[in-house]
């Protein structure tokens, strides 16, 4: 039977270009049972593995695979090496004395990267909205969106937005509803989304946040997500959060 949490971890492997190896101990309570480890594509051990197979646990394999993908995003920036001083060579008694040095120059300040900042969304963001939802895989039109802020607006539920450099760079729905079954409000997120090119700033964490908060202001006890079975990271990202997987989401369209 397919371990749902175990697929997940396959996928993210295969993303950073490894193979996740499940143990073929079928037998609860046996050592090697449940255990899971990672190797390259030509199948040499990477992590969790050992001379008879893996040994890692899925939730070790996991936070690997996250420090992993940490460590790529901290690679690919553009940071510049400064060459290795070389140690001046020891002056011999009788030779002549050398000439003082210039000094040098002081180093240039880094160039402060833009602090992302939330509000509330605008109808005037209508376009870029779109431009963000298509990116989750909806088909939606610059003016449906307008409709919709409207709607929204009227209903207390504006979707929040951030912004770089006044640019629009990423969103988050909220909603708040009252359920027969529970004794308070129940908060959701219906859509979050942040465009690639300003992933690893945090912004993410940052909205997601802001939604968590506006929820406890509206007496929400309780806050729930969705999230496409396809989006192995997002599910990640919501764990990493402390969101837990509870059930499974039906829908029909009519």
């Amino acid at each position: 039977m397919s371990d749902p949490v175990i697929d997940e971890l396959a996928e993210s492997a295969r993303n950073r270009g490894l193979k996740l190896v499940r143990s073929r101990v079928r037998t609860p309570g046996k050592r090697r049972f449940g255990k899971v480890g990672l190797t390259d594509a030509k199948g040499k051990p990477v992590f969790g593995m050992d001379a008879k197979g893996p040994v890692g646990k899925p939730e070790e394999v996991e936070d690997y695979l996250r420090n992993l993908g940490a460590r790529d995003w901290g690679a690919s920036l553009d940071v510049a090496v400064l060459p290795r001083k070389k140690k001046p060579k020891r002056q011999a008694a009788n030779d002549a004395e050398p000439s003082p040095r210039p000094p040098a120059p002081p180093p240039a300040k880094p160039k402060e990267k833009p602090k992302p900042k939330l509000r509330d969304a605008k109808p005037s963001d209508a376009a870029r909205l779109a431009e963000l939802i298509h990116e989750l895989g909806h088909e939606i039109g610059e003016k449906q969106v307008r409709k919709n802020l409207a709607a929204l607006k009227k209903a207390g539920e504006i979707p929040i937005v951030a912004t770089v450099d006044k640019t629009v760079v990423g969103f988050i729905g909220r909603h708040r509803m009252v359920t027969v079954h529970r004794p308070a409000p129940v908060g959701r997120i219906p859509a979050l989304v942040v465009a690639k090119e300003a992933q690893g700033l945090g912004i993410g964490r940052m909205l997601v946040d802001a939604v968590e908060q506006w929820c406890r202001d509206k007496g929400c006890q309780l806050i729930e997500v969705t999230s496409n079975d396809r989006r192995a990271a997002a599910h990640a990202f919501y764990r990493h959060l402390g969101y837990e997987r509870s059930s499974i989401r039906f829908f029909k369209k009519l």
